[in-house]
């Protein structure tokens, strides 16, 4: 079984932030398959049959024997507007797990909100699919030690769109709005209210 996961955006016949996932993938051997050779990503997807028009998801699993056919499907967007404040113990991976099963375990504890926005030792880390940001007033502030170093993330740290900060939950009402980002959602394309986060805790 492929034990990794890379998700890229492919939009009008082009993957997004390829040397990002590259360099994800890159870590990821060079922490478990020491001395195994790298797949080169663009190398391999741009074999593929590439649709033209559009906006898909590329789903790319892989391990030690290398990478697998991409399962490349029309990505539509989640409607957030809630969020439910979820304690966890999870980690920070430099890597994307394809066993999600945590992930979702998690997400079911979001009761009648839309998703779930996870808190490690009191700080706020990610949502269940997503890393997030917090507007101060003056800038975009992202959790430093988030669960998934993802690759939108260090995008918008490169460009100085965001900055990295421990953010307590117990802190909220110091920002004014947060969004969610990934691979597939861009910087602004989903915001929730402050006032739309709940905060009762379940525990993991």
């Amino acid at each position: 079984m492929y034990r990794f996961l890379e998700s890229i955006k492919l939009k009008e016949g082009v993957f997004f932030r390829l040397e990002y996932h590259q360099k994800r993938v890159s870590q990821c051997f060079q922490q478990f398959f020491p001395g195994q050779k790298k797949p080169d990503l663009a190398a391999w997807l741009y074999q593929q049959e590439v649709l033209q028009t559009g906006l898909y998801k590329c789903r790319m699993l892989y391990d030690q024997q290398g990478l697998l056919r991409p399962e490349i499907t029309p990505y539509r967007m989640r409607n957030i507007k809630t969020l439910k404040l979820v304690e966890t113990t999870l980690e920070p991976v430099l890597y994307k797990s394809a066993d999600r099963s945590v992930y979702e375990q998690l997400f079911v504890q979001r009761g009648d909100c839309d998703d779930v926005l996870l808190v490690r030792n009191g700080l706020l880390t990610d949502t269940s699919y997503a890393n997030v940001a917090l507007f101060d007033g003056e800038q975009w502030v992202t959790p430093r030690l988030p669960v998934l170093y993802g690759t939108n993330r260090a995008y918008l740290l490169e460009k100085k769109m965001i900055v990295e900060k421990d953010i307590k939950a117990v802190n909220l009402h110091h920002y004014h709005k947060i969004r969610l980002f990934n691979a597939m959602i861009e910087f602004g394309e989903v915001e929730v209210n402050l006032s739309d986060i709940f905060a009762s805790f379940a525990k993991q």
